[in-house]
């Protein structure tokens, strides 16, 4: 079942949200401390989590997801970056690829795309049909109620800047040896249909947003506001109803110690 909620426009959205610099380093310390809690969590109570991050380019979903991953243990803890199907991907269900990158037990899995390609890019570009990209809301939504279902924890984060900004970060991309290689003819030939991505993707929110699998939109014009937004709301996610608490000290690991120590 949907929420009973007004459906976010994504030209609703208060572009001019910002934070200052002494709350962001605050907030996304406590943030990082929380993602340490919750991992280690997870791998006591075995609790799984699906991270989603979707959005427009260069609205900063990589520099979140960098912060995240920088103080989580890659044994339990993966990034999927999500392109264009290729090879025999392309020749199957479009979600039989995803299927095959959830996370195991105590693991957790964040997708840089992911999924809702089928009614963004997808849609727009043409590459499915009018059907395809119809009937891919209720499968999307199906999916993620199995997920859930089954315990898992999804996160879904969607990061939108306005064109000028994205303009300002294209630049500076094209200007940096170092980030260069993230931009591609295909980011400007995606201006073009602005508009109709912006249709796409307020559909995509209005249809997909659910109790077990809720969107979380975030304004994204000022980068670290928009990161230290995203961080929190995945952490709010993946944390809830789970015991943060660290496990008690395991005395004979203790005495082993002491032995060893000779204390």
């Amino acid at each position: 079942m949907s929420r009973k909620k007004k459906a976010v426009r994504l030209a609703d959205l208060d572009l001019t949200t910002r934070i200052d610099e002494p709350d962001y380093e605050r907030r996304l310390a406590d943030a990082q401390t929380c993602f340490q809690q919750i991992h280690q969590a997870y791998l006591k109570t075995r609790d799984d989590g699906v991270v989603v991050f979707e959005g427009w380019d260069a609205a900063g979903k990589g520099g979140a997801i960098r912060r995240m991953a920088s103080v989580m243990d890659p044994r339990g803890f993966r990034v999927w970056p999500i392109g264009a199907p290729q090879g025999r991907d392309a020749e199957r269900h479009y979600m039989a690829r995803f299927w095959e990158r959830l996370p195991a037990e105590g693991e957790i899995a964040v997708f840089d795309r992911s999924w809702y390609g089928r009614v963004l890019v997808e849609r727009v570009e043409g590459f499915a049909t009018e059907p395809e990209w119809e009937r891919a809301y209720e499968e999307i939504n199906a999916f993620e109620k199995q997920l859930a279902d089954a315990g898992t924890r999804i996160a879904k984060v969607f990061l939108y800047i306005d064109r000028d900004e994205q303009l300002k970060r294209f630049e500076k991309r094209l200007h940096d040896p170092l980030k260069r290689w993230k931009l591609s003819f295909e980011d400007f030939r995606n201006r073009e249909k602005w508009d109709d991505y912006e249709r796409a993707a307020d559909e995509m929110l209005a249809r997909t947003d659910t109790a077990w699998a809720p969107w979380h939109v975030i304004p994204a014009n000022h980068k670290k506001y928009a990161r230290v937004a995203a961080l929190e709301a995945v952490a709010s996610r993946l944390a809830d109803g789970v015991d943060l608490s660290p496990p008690p000290l395991d005395p004979e690991l203790e005495a082993r110690f002491r032995k060893e120590a000779k204390v």
